[in-house]
């Protein structure tokens, strides 16, 4: 899996698999949200910047590609 999202009751969920310690720049733009060890948690869209997060994604799914080849 590349990347994955899950709508929750509680949380938008979306599952980062690289993990975050190498967008620690991006995360600190993103606005408001948790995280666990590859999880990243989103109570609304409007808490966040959407910009920020499709970039996100899509460095991460970048890397995956990347190191699964």
């Amino acid at each position: 899996m590349l990347t994955g999202f899950s709508p929750r009751k509680q949380n938008l969920t979306l599952y980062i698999m690289p993990g975050f310690e190498q967008y620690e720049d991006l995360l600190s733009r993103l606005g408001k949200y948790a995280n666990g060890k590859s999880c990243l948690y989103i109570r609304k869209l409007e808490d966040i910047d959407q910009d920020v997060l499709r970039e996100l994604v899509g460095q991460s799914v970048e890397y995956m590609k990347e190191t699964s080849e």
